[in-house]
């Protein structure tokens, strides 16, 4: 029996086989696999020769495993699992180094897009933490309010000209950008710029083409990972995106996230004369998600939050810290997730983020800046008194490290934030109501 395992800095910590599964299963899944069996067959072996090893002389290395895993796929036949695997395990060892990553980028951004926002906030007092705080207490807060929404439908009004200026071409929108960057509500805000010129969204769901739940993979704390692309059946949504633009109907399938499962089909899907299909996913500019359609026939819209506001050591606020807190409010809210789930599953988020989006952002037709100045505030009135309890639990816990990085940082930007107490300022087709609430909207 393997008791014992030593990681990279010489600590010894007990051995977790569910470890070894968790990282074949998720080789697997990247290209396609979706038999956890198989991964668990494969750890069997992995075990298998750690116990046969020749030397006896101490306890395992976390590289030794590493080293037994690719073995065991590659002798085992599953050469497209174990290349994935071992990209992902030379990735890591990039980051460890401090190294640049094969297809992490940090290089995607836009700055035209930035100097706009920058702009904006000087121009409007409102760069930093203290001077967001100052309209608040000099009771400025609506007019913050007005003014940030301004900006925002002035964002709208850029994207739909361009969309128009290409609509005799285009039969596929694709709404794209990394999670609770407002993608639903601004969709909805462009199309109806658009309605008024006689075009209309028929929008095609993917996420109720997301596998059972059971097919996903989980770590060793039972957490799933579906914010990958391969989470979702790719060939069916490519199978049905070219029935559509062929002119035929489709059925679509619907998933329950409560059950995780597909259960059904909805009525029947087509296009019109005048309709664009619309694909509003986070893995939108993904080339699997929509390589079978030509290029020329698709536009792309990516969405961020993009704050160019400072905290009190004059460092940018981070655009993921922002939607961590849009999407525990609207996990809390509508999906029946606790604050403390969704910020431990953050670091699934960013990955997929950095690995499968943020690369692909130069690929965008034009980028929509979400950033409301006003929402933070809001936010800290939500969520503030979470935070104090997250930095205490997640310490001393390796496992957390993640999070407790992140609740170190959205607590320093609370501790300098005054907080806004009535929401009535804000108006109810606000992009922030799709996260706290009350929206005119239906999502």
């Amino acid at each position: 029996m393997i008791e014992k395992i030593v990681k990279r800095d010489g600590t010894v910590v007990p051995f977790n086989r569910d470890k070894i599964t968790f990282a074949v299963f998720q080789a697997a899944v990247s290209v396609g696999g979706r038999n956890r069996e198989i991964a668990e067959k494969v750890t069997d072996n992995v075990i298998l020769l750690m116990e046969q090893r020749e030397s006896r002389k101490g306890y395992p290395t976390v590289e030794e495993v590493q080293d037994l895993v690719e073995k065991v796929l590659i002798e085992r036949g599953h050469a497209r699992t174990a290349k994935a695997y071992i990209v992902y395990r030379y990735e890591h060892a990039l980051r460890r180094a401090g190294e640049q990553s094969l297809t992490y980028s940090a290089d995607n951004i836009p700055y035209a897009k930035l100097w706009e926002a920058l702009s904006w906030s000087v121009d409007h007092g409102c760069v930093n933490l203290e001077q967001i705080s100052t309209i608040i207490r000099k009771g400025e807060f609506s007019e913050l309010v007005r003014a940030g929404e301004e900006f925002y439908h002035a964002e709208l009004d850029g994207a739909a000209e361009k969309i128009l200026a290409r609509a005799g071409e285009l039969k596929m929108i694709i709404v794209a950008g990394p999670s609770s960057s407002g993608k639903t509500t601004t969709t909805i805000k462009v199309e109806a710029r658009l309605k008024e010129q006689g075009y209309s969204f028929v929008p095609l769901n993917v996420d109720n083409y997301y596998f059972d739940l059971d097919q996903h993979p989980r770590d060793s704390s039972g957490d799933y990972d579906f914010e990958t692309p391969q989470a979702l059946d790719l060939e069916l949504i490519n199978h049905h995106l070219m029935l559509l633009l062929d002119g035929k109907a489709i059925q679509v399938p619907v998933y329950n996230f409560k059950t995780g499962k597909r259960e059904k089909t909805t009525e029947e899907l087509k296009l019109g004369e005048r309709d664009i299909l619309l694909i509003d996913s986070l893995h939108g500019l993904s080339a699997e998600m929509t390589g079978s359609i030509p290029e020329e026939k698709k536009f792309r819209l990516y969405i961020e939050t993009l704050s160019q506001v400072k905290n009190g050591d004059k460092r940018f606020i981070r655009w993921a810290d922002i939607r961590l807190l849009r999407r525990m409010v609207r996990d809390m809210q509508f999906r029946s997730y606790s604050p403390e789930q969704t910020i431990r599953h953050w670091h699934y988020v960013r990955r997929s983020e950095l690995r499968y989006i943020i690369p692909r952002l130069r690929e965008a037709d034009i980028i929509i800046n979400s950033f409301l100045p006003y929402e933070l505030p809001v936010m800290k009135k939500r969520l503030g008194h979470f935070f104090p309890d997250f930095i205490k639990k997640f310490k001393n816990n390796p496992d957390r490290a993640d999070a407790y990085e992140r609740a170190l940082r959205v607590e320093s930007i609370f501790s300098e934030l005054c907080q806004w107490e009535d929401e009535e300022a804000i108006p109810d087709k606000s992009l922030l109501r799709e996260f706290i609430g009350g929206s005119a909207y239906s999502y």
